[in-house]
Formats: structure tokens, C-alpha cells, sequence
């Protein structure tokens, strides 16, 4: 059982339903997550926000399927299972598999693995973990085989750790609130 309630859209101060408001247009969905976040619009934004942006450039830089198997695989490691059960849902709505056997790519399992660490124990990602994968971008390319540079791989680099710390953020706010799937 939920610890907060879900605001109510209908009834909520008049900077609560700009959020909303704001949210809707950009295409986004209210979930239960989101409803009890906005008891505080500034949580709502560092956590909500925050995430849609770094996730808008996770995909732009490594493709959609990458990105939300990526996201997938933290919230597994990170045992939140309203996100693990948000990304199962979408992996098999939008793309029609099932992340449980699903036959992954090589660079896939490297993002699959970095995810898990990043979900779990960040400082067990060794040092051949992160260049293999940085290498990974900077031989193989980004989105759809885009060249990627030195500097573009690090740029990857940097949104994956920073998706990584956003959806242990998210997994925190559910799991703490014990917000319902």
C-alpha cells in the first residue's frame, strides 16, 4: 500500500496543474509515480523531468531499444518493480519482445551488464568495463551507426551514468513511497 497519496489532478493548486498541463503536451503519460511526486513540483522536476530529458539524449545518442533496455536493466538490478513492470510492459508493447529472452547484441550485453552495475554497486564498473564499451561506440557507432568521436563516445558515457543515477532516483521515490504498480 501506497505511504502518499496521488494528488488529484482535478482539485490540485493551479502550479500543479501547469505541470500537468505541460507534461500532457509534451506527449507524456500521468502515472501513479508522477501523481504522488507532484505533491511538490520541484521533486516532480529533479526526478521527473530530469529523467525525460537525460533519457530524450540517451536515445538520440545510442537508439530507443538500447536506451530502454538499458533503463530496463537497472530497475531489475535495482528490484523496483514498478519501473521493472513500466519497462517490461513498453519493451513488449513497443518492440515486441520480452526482455527475458530476448537474444541481445554484443553491445546490448555490455549495456545490459554496465546497467546492472549501475543499478546495484556503480563502483564495481571496472576500468576494461567502461572502455569496452566507450570503444564499443567509437568502432561500432551510435544511433543507427552514426560515426561517433572520442568526445562523442564520452558524451554517451556521461548520459548513460547520469540515466543510470536518474532511474536509481526513480526506483528510490517508488520502492521508499511504496507507490503501487
Amino acid at each position: 500500500m501506497a505511504r502518499v497519496s496521488k494528488i488529484d489532478p482535478q482539485n490540485a493548486p493551479e502550479a500543479v496543474k501547469a505541470v500537468i498541463r505541460a507534461h500532457i503536451a509534451q506527449g507524456r503519460k500521468l502515472t501513479n509515480e508522477k501523481l504522488t511526486l507532484l505533491h511538490n513540483v520541484s521533486a516532480f522536476n529533479a526526478v521527473e523531468a530530469g529523467s525525460y530529458n537525460l533519457d530524450d539524449d540517451l536515445q538520440r545518442l545510442i537508439g530507443s531499444l538500447d536506451g530502454d533496455l538499458y533503463e530496463y536493466a537497472i530497475s531489475v538490478s535495482n528490484e523496483c518493480v514498478v519501473c521493472t513492470t513500466y519497462f517490461s510492459k513498453l519493451l513488449r508493447q513497443k518492440y515486441g519482445l520480452d526482455p527475458k529472452t530476448y537474444h541481445l547484441t554484443k553491445r546490448q550485453e555490455m549495456l545490459m551488464q554496465f546497467a546492472q552495475k549501475m543499478g546495484h554497486d556503480p563502483k564495481s564498473i571496472t576500468d576494461d568495463e567502461f572502455k569496452a564499451l566507450k570503444e564499443d561506440f567509437i568502432h561500432n557507432g551510435g544511433k543507427d551507426g552514426e560515426p561517433v568521436t572520442e568526445e562523442k563516445a564520452d558524451e554517451i558515457m556521461v548520459v548513460l551514468v547520469a540515466m543510470g543515477a536518474m532511474m536509481v532516483a526513480n526506483n528510490y521515490v517508488n520502492d521508499a513511497l511504496r507507490v503501487d504498480v
